[in-house]
């Protein structure tokens, strides 16, 4: 069977960027890793690779810091919903419960400071542990906003979902595991959060 000439440039090209890939893994320069091993660098710059075609449009698939989308949370206590912004336009909300008198949740400009799937708690008073599960007092996500340096104040699922637009809470923000889910993935840390009496 006859041999295709390709075959042994893709063997090749192939052979020098894994091992150029295992050098960057390994964190270990291929030209100061030993005297006997050839300057791989030099070598992949040297074969004769075929020609990329340019694109109509070179930008459009280039992504730029500065457009990355404003995201930012509005928690309104009085009508117990958070409202997902993106560049000034509401993009999804969700119906909440809210911190109980007493216990209310804090006002003011925050971010989200936290953010962990199938969060475990630990009851404050008795250091007890319930481990991640839908039906735990954290439900399926959490998402941190406030913190004193002990107690931390956030979004998070419930096995309650029937108390879902009423103050109910320790001044966390409560919501159906469903609705939690999907604002996970709307956020990110560092993301503003806005809470008002409204």
């Amino acid at each position: 069977m006859k041999s295709n000439p390709f075959d042994g440039f893709f063997r090749k090209k192939l052979f020098f960027s894994l091992i150029t890939l295992g050098f960057c893994l390994t964190n270990v320069s291929p030209s100061n890793s030993s005297d006997s091993v050839p300057d791989l660098n030099q070598d992949l710059l040297q074969m004769d690779l075929p020609a990329i075609p340019k694109l109509k449009n070179e930008g459009a698939y280039l992504y730029y810091a500065d457009e990355k989308p404003n995201v930012k949370l509005v928690l309104q206590l009085a009508s117990k919903r958070v409202q997902v912004y993106e560049d000034d336009q509401v993009i999804a909300t969700f119906p909440v419960a809210v911190g109980k008198k007493g216990w209310e949740t804090p006002q003011g400009e925050f971010k989200i400071i936290q953010m962990i799937e199938n969060p475990s708690w630990q009851n404050p008073w008795t250091g007890k542990v319930v481990p991640p599960s839908p039906n735990g007092p954290l439900g399926e996500r959490w998402i941190g906003f406030w913190s004193d340096g002990k107690n931390f104040i956030g979004f998070h699922g419930t096995p309650g979902e029937n108390l879902i637009g009423q103050a109910v809470s320790h001044g966390c923000v409560r919501m159906k595991n469903k609705d939690v889910k999907q604002l996970f993935n709307l956020v990110s840390l560092g993301i503003p959060v806005t809470v008002v009496n409204k």
